[in-house]
This record gives C-alpha cells, sequence and structure tokens, in this order.
C-alpha cells in the first residue's frame, strides 16, 4: 500500500473489501459513488481520491466484477449498471504517474471491452424481455452504461478509435430494435464529436460496415427518429471529411433518391436539404461543363422533335384522332406495365428485406449462443440445429400433403359432416320420444323374512366357531417388534455400507479412466518436452522419491547377469518379481494422482 496521505473513506472500504466475502463486493464497491459525489470536494480533492481509489485496486476489482456472470451477482444487472458508471467516473481526470503504460495501453481498453460486452448482454435481454417494467429496467441500465462508455471515451479521445473498431460496438449498432438502435447512434455521434478524425483512423472495412448499417437503416425503416438520428450521422461524417461524400456518391449511388422520396416531409428536412446539396455538389463538380452541353443538346433536340411533329400534324389533320387514339391506349398500357412492375418491385423488395431481416436474427442468436455455449459443445449445437432444421422442413412437408389430401378428400367429408348432423338430429327425436313415456310406478325392494334372517345368523356363528381369531400376549408381541427393529437396523446398516463401496468403486473407475486416458495421449520418448514431464511428476516427495526407486530397481533388474535370472524362465517379459522392485500398486503415481 502506498506510504502517502489517503482518504480515510477510501482506506476504511479498501479494508472491508479485503475482509469480505466474494459475493458481498460489488455491493460495497457501489459505495465509491457516494465518495466520488460528495459535494464538499474540489477538482483537486476529487483526482487525489481517484489517484487513492486506483492505488488500492479498487479500479481493477470493478473491472473484475464487471467480467463475472452479471446474473449471480447482488442486485443482478442493476448493480453492473452502477458499477459500469462508477468505474468510468473513476478513470476519467486519472493522472497515473506510475507505470502509466499499463493504464493507457492495457487497463483502459480492457474497461472499453468490458463496458462493450456488457452493453451488448443487456441489449440482447432487453429485446428478449416481455413485461414493459422489464423492457423499461434493461433499457435504463443499457443507457446507463452506453453513458459511461461516452464519458470514458470523452475523457481519454484515444478510446474512440478503439471503441470504433471494436466488434462488440459493430454487434450494438446491428439490430433491428428501434431504441436501442437510437442510442447506439446517438453514441456514435459523440464519438464523431469527441474526435472528428477518428473515420480516418480505423479500417476501411470498419468504416464500410457502419456506413453500410446506417444507409440500410435508411432503407429499411419508416420510423422518423430512426432516420433523423441516421441522417444527421451521415451529415456530420460529410462535414467531417470531404474524402466521405466521394465515398457516399461512388458506394451509394441510389441515396439522393432515398432520402429526397422518403425522407422528405418527415420533420428534418434541414438536415435532409444539407446532404442532398452535398452529394448534389459534389455529382455537379464532378460533370462539370460536359453535362451542361450535354443538357443543350438534349435541349435542342426536344424542340426540333417537336417542331417536326407539330409541322406533320398540321399535314395529316385527318390522322389526329387516330393517333390520339392510339397514344392513349399505349399510355394506358405503359402506365398498367409500370404499376404492376413497382407491384413486384416493391413485393421484391419487401421479401428480400424480411428474409434480411431473417438471417440477421439468425445471425445475431448464433452470435448469442456461440458466446455462451463452450467451445467443446459447438459440434453439438451445430448438430442440434441441424436436427431441427430437418424436423421443421419434415413438419412444413407433411403440412403440405396433409392439407393436398384434405381438398381431395373434401366431398367424402361433406358427406360425413351430414351423416353426423343426421344422427343428432335422430338421437334428439328419440330422446324426447322416449321422455314422453309414462314412468312405471315404483316398487319397494322384497326385504328378509324372519326365518331367512334366523338361517343367515347360524351360518355366521358356524363360521366363528371354525374360525377363532388368534390371541398374541404382550410378550410376545414386544419381542416380534425388537426382531423387526434389528432386522430394519441391519438392512439400513447394510446398504449404507453398500453405497459406500458403490460410491467408492465409481472414484476408483473414475480415476483408472482419468489415468488411462492420460497415458493414451501421451506423446512418444522422441516428442517428449520438458512441459509433459509435469502431467507425470509427483508433487509428493515420499511418493516421488519411491517412484525413482522402484525405477532404478527395474533398470538394476535389467542389467542382471543371465544366471541370477535362472528361475524366471517361465515368466513373461514385462512381469518383474515384487521381492525385486518392492512397490505397491497404491504408490505408483499416474496423471497427478497417489
Amino acid at each position: 500500500f502506498p506510504m502517502a496521505a489517503t482518504d480515510p473513506q477510501v482506506l476504511a472500504l479498501a479494508a472491508q473489501i479485503t475482509e469480505s466475502r466474494e459475493q458481498d463486493i460489488p455491493l460495497l464497491l457501489l459505495k465509491l459513488k457516494g465518495i466520488l459525489s460528495s459535494p464538499s470536494l474540489g477538482y483537486e480533492e476529487s483526482n487525489k481520491i481517484k489517484q487513492d481509489i486506483y492505488d488500492y485496486g479498487l479500479t481493477q476489482y470493478c473491472l473484475l466484477v464487471l467480467k463475472q456472470d452479471h446474473s449471480q451477482l447482488r442486485g443482478a444487472w442493476a448493480t453492473a449498471a452502477q458499477l459500469a458508471e462508477i468505474l468510468s467516473h473513476c478513470c476519467v481526470g486519472l493522472e497515473v504517474k506510475e507505470d502509466p503504460e499499463e493504464f493507457y495501453r492495457k487497463f483502459l481498453p480492457s474497461v472499453i471491452d468490458s463496458l462493450l460486452v456488457l452493453g451488448k448482454r443487456l441489449q440482447v435481454r432487453f429485446i428478449r424481455a416481455i413485461k414493459d417494467k422489464e423492457k423499461q429496467d434493461f433499457l435504463h441500465w443499457f443507457q446507463m452504461v452506453t453513458n459511461a462508455i461516452c464519458w470514458l471515451f470523452g475523457g481519454h479521445i484515444q478510446l474512440a478509435a478503439r471503441v470504433l473498431q471494436n466488434d462488440h460496438f459493430l454487434q450494438l449498432l446491428i439490430t433491428d430494435d428501434v431504441e436501442t438502435a437510437i442510442v447506439m447512434m446517438s453514441v456514435l455521434h459523440n464519438i464523431l464529436r469527441t474526435n472528428s478524425s477518428v473515420l480516418l483512423q480505423v479500417e476501411e472495412e470498419t468504416l464500410h460496415s457502419v456506413l453500410d448499417e446506417l444507409v440500410y437503416k435508411l432503407s429499411s425503416t419508416t420510423n422518423p427518429a430512426v432516420g433523423s438520428a441516421a441522417t444527421k450521422l451521415l451529415l456530420l461524417m460529410a462535414k467531417s471529411c470531404k474524402q466521405l461524400v466521394q465515398l457516399f456518391t461512388a458506394r451509394y449511388k441510389g441515396l439522393k433518391g432515398l432520402l429526397s422520396k422518403q425522407w422528405t416531409g418527415k420533420g428534418f428536412d434541414r438536415e435532409v436539404n444539407q446532404l442532398l446539396d452535398l452529394l448534389y455538389l459534389e455529382q455537379s463538380s464532378g460533370k462539370g461543363e460536359m453535362q451542361e452541353q450535354h443538357e443543350a443538346a438534349c435541349i435542342i433536340q426536344a424542340a426540333w422533335r417537336g417542331f417536326q411533329t407539330r409541322k406533320r400534324l398540321k399535314k395529316l389533320p385527318q390522322a389526329v384522332v387516330t393517333l390520339q387514339r392510339s397514344f392513349r391506349a399505349k399510355r394506358e398500357q405503359e402506365l398498367q406495365q409500370l404499376t404492376k412492375q413497382k407491384e413486384d418491385e416493391a413485393l421484391k423488395l419487401q421479401m428480400q428485406l424480411q428474409r434480411q431481416r431473417a438471417m440477421r436474427l439468425f445471425h445475431e442468436r448464433q452470435l448469442a449462443l456461440l458466446e455462451v455455449v463452450h467451445a467443446s459443445q459447438v459440434n453439438k449445437y451445430m448438430q442440434e440445429m441441424e436436427e431441427k432444421s430437418a424436423l421443421t422442413i419434415q413438419r412444413f412437408w407433411r403440412g403440405y400433403r396433409a392439407r393436398r389430401i384434405f381438398h381431395q378428400q373434401k366431398q367424402s367429408l361433406k358427406e360425413y359432416k351430414a351423416a353426423v348432423i343426421i344422427q343428432r338430429a335422430a338421437c334428439k327425436f328419440l330422446e324426447k320420444r322416449r321422455r314422453r313415456r309414462p314412468l312405471s310406478p315404483w316398487k319397494e325392494p322384497k326385504g328378509l323374512t324372519d326365518e331367512q334372517r334366523l338361517a343367515l345368523q347360524q351360518k355366521v356363528d358356524d363360521y366363528i366357531k371354525l374360525h377363532p381369531a388368534s390371541q398374541m400376549s404382550e410378550e410376545t408381541s414386544r419381542e416380534l417388534h425388537m426382531q423387526a427393529q434389528a432386522k430394519l437396523a441391519q438392512f439400513l446398516l447394510r446398504n449404507r455400507l453398500d453405497q459406500r463401496a458403490a460410491q467408492r468403486r465409481e472414484a476408483l473407475l473414475a480415476q483408472v479412466n482419468t489415468d488411462v486416458e492420460l497415458l493414451m495421449n501421451a506423446p512418444g520418448l522422441a516428442e517428449t518436452t520438458e512441459k509433459d514431464f509435469g502431467a507425470f511428476m509427483s508433487r509428493s516427495i515420499p511418493v516421488a522419491t519411491k517412484a525413482r526407486q522402484a525405477h532404478n530397481t527395474m533398470l538394476k533388474y535389467t542389467r542382471w547377469p543371465w544366471w541370477k535370472k535362472l528361475g524366471d524362465e517361465f515368466m513373461e517379459d514385462d512381469v518383474i518379481p515384487d521381492d525385486a522392485i518392492n512397490t505397491e500398486l497404491e504408490t505408483l503415481f499416474i496423471g497427478g494422482r497417489k
């Protein structure tokens, strides 16, 4: 710990965290918010407290907690969002004097990665949430995390490029959800305002991915909020870098038509017009005088063709009616064809967008599941997905076949329904007819006569005499009870011993299987390295000494002269006498176990 004067609150919190359990640390770290937000702190005092927090490792504790499973924390996602906010405030304004390379090159990028991963998990749970209360909570926590990210790269400008190049940031931006998409576009807007030259620092593939997503949002949605945010981002990019305007006109040739047709009159015409002016200015500056000459030639040709047409119509007044009729018919036909073509194109575009959304949703789910699934379970997961796909195809095929058979059997189904209706009517008729019949008078059941009652009582008495009830004394009953208790205790004891024996057998089998697998996977002697020796060496000194003695004894036995091995003619080559080796099976070390 440092020897300089330390804030007593930070010192007490560090001591409390050191003595606390692991599950209580997240809630203790939340006390940093009260320490940092104290109204009596000035600029220098605040920086001193942040320096103490970093020196005592409390910021590292916050980062480690953010890397854990947040569903297992106390307070769950709310605690994780608050810790993200605290961590960003602790890093902004902090000037590390000892080992600044560790702080700026390793610690800050690790904080950015952890915050983006936390934001991705909150976004997934917000999309999956069903209740309004849960969605509001997850959206609030998601906004807290994004605000922490903005605060962090606002204090450290070099992190803006790190955020933009991160794969998790692109995954957060590629979403069809309106609320989270608007939040992520606001984060991108803050990045551009913080560092306008960041777009020239990132890779070309990353820049194209971001621009493709923004243009896709303009073309695939009709939400004014999403359109306004995407338009403002494109305008800010075009103003910050002239090279991007050239990229817009070359890569997205239909962007001008999309902006003018779909997003004009939606409440942000000022930004749309500014962006269109930049695009048209870039286009006109490239064409120059050649475009003006081309337009002038088109005007002259149109005037000349009109003059020739009017002159021909004056000479042929009788053909005017026929010409008009044919013109109107042709125009109507062209309009019909154009309308049909537009409908087909709209339907095709809608189907393509639905397919793209489905594919994007599928890829998002795959990415989310691949983050959760362990690497050893990927093949099993892919096999399960193939089985589910096969079941889906079979289900659709069976449904189609059942519908086809149903249409073929429609006539027989009508006959069956008609028969059911007739049977139902007949049953109702018979039921009404049965109810109209008069009921027969009630007859009292016949009872037993006195003679029958006496004969039955005599039979009962004779049976009791022939089969008297056995009576048992109290001592005999107690003795039988003690015998039963003894047998029950013996059975329970034997059952407990059998269970322990079974557990011992299972443990031995598991140990044998592990040792066999380790031996089977061991490399050959020619390929063995020093790292492989550690897997077959025991940490216990007596076991290692015993193994070394057994090995030396085995080598000594192989070097014996032939006259010392005269009694071993009938032994196998791999078998060595126990008295020569003087070792036991339980002391042999295999794979880190005795």
